[in-house]
């Protein structure tokens, strides 16, 4: 049964990153043939090496780390010909050596654990399996050259027509799961259910992941706006969502706040209030809409995103105020924080989405609580 199980699984994980396994292969491939035809290496080992590495990386960093590996391919190999000059190849010592004064040297000057890892492994590889010799010098350099050259290029070419798409869909499945979070919330508390309350709190535990997701795509974006000299005008565009995405930040500490309160408020012996579950369901409409209005502010579309701002805008505000009417003297302690935490994310929302400056959002927001329905 765990294998029926495991092949599905699998299969599905594959179909989902098949993407990075033909890039990897095809730039290793490409880089192998550059540097046997164009550079005339017999065994050019460091170019398909280099090419996986920087391919390995997360996207937004590869230029960098493509600097890095030929700065320890570079290092490496001079550490290792100086060493095995002196202590000749293969001894215990010599491997000894090479290791610390490579890492040494590494750690010394900043470098970075790929750098650290890439100085080693090139001189121990020229000590244990293919001695230094000056000839030789120049052709691992240049092969890591053309290996990290090849992958940058590898990885902007899925990119290089819409470079801000992958950000755009980040955008929307990041929102689209926090609005499910919250419709996950309010059923819970609509049914009193402790259990379902209590896996939308182990989700909401890990909701940081979309953010995290979301930061690594601007970085991504950034990288390919830059080295496409035609599209770099998107990069102001780029700028403006870095601020949306720290308030999406606090949306998500917000919401697994409120869904911690939730099961508290579950377990109580007194139901949650009608209404509680509408507001928090209204919450999830006013996140979706936001989601569009940056989804089409990076699109360009501003137009669209300016009309799904204002039902980010329409929807908060009304959750706010449903939530506010429940905010009465002798409520229990969770049923406070859920107000409050519904509050807090609609102001997050609104300062996300850029409707209005921090102290009219705030002012709004405080009216919507304390204001008729």
């Amino acid at each position: 049964m765990a294998r029926k199980g495991w092949f599905p699984e699998a299969a599905g994980r594959l179909r989902r990153g098949w993407l990075p396994v033909v890039e990897a292969t095809l730039a290793a491939t490409v880089a192998w043939v550059l540097a046997t035809r164009l550079v005339g290496h017999p065994q050019p080992f460091f170019a398909p090496a280099a090419a996986l590495i920087v391919l390995g990386q997360a996207r937004g960093q590869r230029m960098r780390r493509a600097v890095e590996v030929l700065l320890g391919v570079a290092a490496g190999v001079l550490v290792a010909d100086l060493v095995v000059q002196a202590l000749g190849p293969r001894t215990t010592w010599t491997v000894f050596t090479v290791i610390l004064l490579t890492v040494a040297l590494a750690v010394a000057i900043g470098a970075s654990s790929v750098s650290v890892v890439q100085a080693a492994v090139s001189a121990l590889y020229l000590v244990v399996v293919a001695p230094p010799t000056e000839s030789l010098i120049p052709f691992r350099f240049v092969d890591a050259l053309i290996g990290g050259a090849v992958a940058v290029v590898a990885s902007q070419l899925v990119d290089a027509r819409r470079p801000l798409a992958p950000l755009v869909a980040e955008f929307r499945q990041t929102f689209q799961e926090l609005a499910g979070l919250l419709d996950e919330i309010a059923a819970a508390l609509d049914r009193g259910d402790e259990a379902a309350a209590l896996a939308a709190l182990d989700r909401a535990r890990h909701a940081d992941a979309g953010v995290e997701r979301l930061r690594g795509a601007v970085l991504a974006a950034g990288e390919a706006l830059r080295l496409n000299l035609r599209r770099r005008r998107h990069i102001g565009r780029l700028r403006s969502v870095e601020g949306s995405i720290r308030q999406i930040d606090y949306a998500v500490r917000n919401v697994r706040v409120l869904a911690r309160a939730a099961v508290t408020l579950v377990r109580g012996p007194a139901p949650a209030p009608p209404d509680l579950g509408a507001a928090v369901r209204t919450l999830a409409e006013a996140v979706r809409a936001a989601g569009d209005a940056l989804a089409a502010d990076l699109g360009g579309q501003d137009g669209v995103a300016d009309r799904h701002a204002e039902r980010a805008d329409a929807a908060a505000l009304a959750a706010v105020r449903v939530a506010g009417r429940l905010f009465t003297p002798g409520q229990t302690l969770p049923l406070a924080m859920i107000i409050g935490q519904v509050r807090a994310t609609a102001i997050d929302l609104l300062r996300g989405v850029g409707v209005d400056d921090d102290a009219t959002v705030l002012g709004r927001v405080d009216a919507a609580v304390t204001g008729p329905a």
